[in-house]
């Protein structure tokens, strides 16, 4: 699994909590001061993931106050950009005279060269934090900070590809090897520049490999939607993205295997969960098949026995723990 550090307010004695919060939150991210009306007895989770030059830190807290005062900005300057996506709850920034308000699946950007107060809501938060290098991030600064203050959705677009990749590794880091950090953390900055720059309008600044990267997740996430669908080949898949079927294959010459075997895997996937929930036991295995987009029983008994080193029948009847 990947390597986290976890923070838990309960862990501590409560006339600490705060103070320890505030610790922890300057060294995660950037010096700042704090402040809470819950602060005499404050609750927090964070879990904070490094993925090689980047962190991630998933966390839930109280409403908190954070300054990023000019003097803070002088005395420590990590040259970072800073992205939340917020899961649950509201709340806000400014920047002088400059002001944003944040909600459910927005996106928030900073910068940790300009000083800045935010906020959160009055009730329970939950949010991802991205820590990025400057110096790693693919765009030009000038152009980077533009960005900085502006609203961004996770619920569409390459938001939503970047809070379906945040969701997907936070939610379970069980699924990675220690050894995974370093790639996910590459594909982590090639979506906040993606991000970036679909908000700029200047996705033609992107150099290609990030671009190219970035396309093959989409097509990825693109064929994770349409998985139901039977007709869906990579021929497909190539037509409804826009691009040719040759340059498709090249895209996942990347990858660890090709479209039409992640295209199987995902499937398989898919129908190994139905026959493991109990909710569907007595819908036919051709029914979750055909679910699935496996239009030929026999061909899908084949692959999945090929993927599972059993039939889908005895894999039923043993994730339910069903008589044989």
């Amino acid at each position: 699994m990947l390597i986290e550090t976890v923070f838990r307010s309960e862990d501590v004695p409560a006339a600490d909590r705060f103070e320890y919060w505030r610790e922890l939150v300057s060294r995660t991210s950037r010096p700042m001061d704090l402040s809470s009306e819950n602060a005499a007895d404050f609750w927090a989770h964070q879990r904070l993931i490094g993925l090689g030059a980047v962190s991630v830190w998933p966390a839930e807290c109280q409403p908190v106050v954070y300054r990023r005062t000019p003097k803070l900005v002088r005395q420590s300057d990590p040259e970072s950009y800073h992205l939340t996506l917020v899961l649950q709850g509201s709340g806000g920034a400014s920047w002088g005279k400059q002001e944003a308000a944040y909600h459910a699946y927005d996106f928030h950007a900073n910068d940790s060269s300009r000083p800045s107060e935010m906020w959160t809501g009055q009730a329970l938060s939950r949010i991802v934090g991205i820590e990025v290098p400057k110096a790693h991030l693919p765009l030009p600064r000038r152009r980077a900070e533009q960005a900085i203050g502006r609203r961004m959705s996770g619920l569409e677009g390459i938001g939503a590809l970047l809070a379906q990749f945040l969701t997907q590794i936070t939610d379970n880091t069980n699924q990675y090897a220690p050894s995974d950090a370093p790639r996910l953390g590459t594909v982590l900055v090639d979506l906040v520049a993606a991000l970036f720059a679909h908000t700029l309008g200047t996705e033609d600044s992107l150099p290609p490999d990030t671009h190219q990267r970035n396309l093959a997740l989409r097509i990825q996430a693109f064929i994770q939607q349409n998985l139901h669908e039977p007709h869906l080949t990579p021929r497909a898949i190539a037509a409804a993205n826009g691009i040719s079927l040759s340059y498709l294959h090249r895209l996942f010459q990347g990858e660890d295997e090709t479209v039409s075997a992640y295209l199987r895997r995902k499937r398989l996937e898919r129908a190994r969960q139905d026959l493991a929930n109990p909710a569907m036991r007595a819908v036919p295995i051709h029914a979750i098949a055909a679910r699935w987009g496996f239009t030929h029983p026999a061909a899908f008994s084949r692959a999945f026995r090929t993927a599972h080193g059993m039939t889908p029948t005895t894999y039923r009847h043993q994730a339910l723990h069903l008589p044989v």
